[in-house]
């Protein structure tokens, strides 16, 4: 095929029956990206990623990965990518490199094991057997078998969650160095904060559709483009006064009239009338803060919950 993106989905569905799961998604994901499905529960994310490593058929629609369709080339496109689940179990008494020998016979080609060892910080634990393996080591191993391959396509789908803060920052690192080689990833989380750190582009999922796609911060300026501009002053703000220039703009009083909160899409602009007409009421000026939308505001606002409260 000559499709130059990495991925590239058109019109894609996915049906069990009459219960359709997944309702016409497009996507492409380029060379060297990192790509984020964002969703809540049963939103289609995980069928969609199933059919794109080929573990899945698909109702119909267009799909390539790596210029394979998976549904005809399962096995060309599954010896190119790697993958990494929510949970890897291995057996208990499985020494770390035995498994990575084990799932290294599956590929046409590998990488150097020791090295990819030492990359993840797992040369030490090579002879150690899997069930003595911390939270965060047994993900680094799941890491490492998803690169056995040396591949340039790599889904993660969760790969951080319920681990502790602190390992959860070192496979950010990983994945930092993963998008620097020119890997392309296709990542599912349900943390925000790592959505916003790590993708370059994003899509929100919800009912088998892609509700929005874009970077985090043209989706956070297209549907929440107004900045929070608050500021808290010694003494009541005096709001019936405000000059017609600030009225134009949705506010809320709060803290007995020292708060005043507002709304704006310029709000630098919006500071420098504010702090003027402070000043003018005779009024100190205590504190001031400005707050963006972020991408949790966002995926609230599309599909009315936080996507840690599902």
């Amino acid at each position: 095929m000559p499709d130059t993106q990495t991925i590239l989905v058109e019109d894609l569905h996915k049906s069990y029956g009459p219960f359709e799961a997944v309702r016409g998604i497009d996507l492409e994901v380029g060379p060297g990206e990192v790509f984020g499905l964002l969703g809540p529960n049963g939103a289609g994310k995980t069928t969609t990623i199933e059919i794109l490593e080929g573990l899945r058929p698909r109702t119909s629609g267009k799909v390539s990965v790596l210029g394979f369709d998976p549904a005809r080339n399962a096995r060309e496109v599954k010896d190119r990518i790697g993958v990494c689940l929510q949970a890897t179990n291995l057996p208990d008494k499985m020494k770390v490199f035995e498994a990575l020998e084990l799932f290294s016979a599956f590929y046409s080609k590998t990488t150097d094991l020791n090295r990819l060892l030492a990359r993840l910080q797992l040369t030490e634990k090579k002879e150690a057997l899997y069930k003595s393996l911390s939270g965060g080591q047994k993900q680094r191993v799941a890491l490492a078998l998803a690169l056995l391959n040396d591949p340039t396509l790599l889904f993660l789908d969760e790969p951080t969650t319920g681990l502790d803060p602190q390992v959860r920052h070192e496979i950010h690192g990983i994945i930092q160095e993963l998008k620097e080689d020119r890997r392309s990833i296709l990542i599912t989380t349900h943390y925000i904060e790592e959505a916003e750190r790590l993708c370059d582009r994003v899509a929100i999922v919800d009912a088998g559709k892609i509700i929005e796609q874009g970077t985090p911060r043209e989706i956070q300026v297209r549907v929440l483009g107004q900045t929070l501009v608050e500021v808290t002053t010694n003494e009541a703000m005096p709001v019936d006064a405000l000059p017609d220039a600030l009225k134009v703009e949705k506010f809320v009083v709060r803290n007995n009239g020292c708060t005043l909160a507002m709304q704006s899409e310029s709000p630098a602009a919006l500071i420098v009338e504010l702090v003027r007409w402070i000043e003018k009421q005779g009024l100190r000026l205590i504190d001031i803060g400005m707050k963006r939308p972020t991408l949790e505001d966002v995926f609230i606002e599309l599909t009315g919950k936080r996507l840690r409260e599902q």
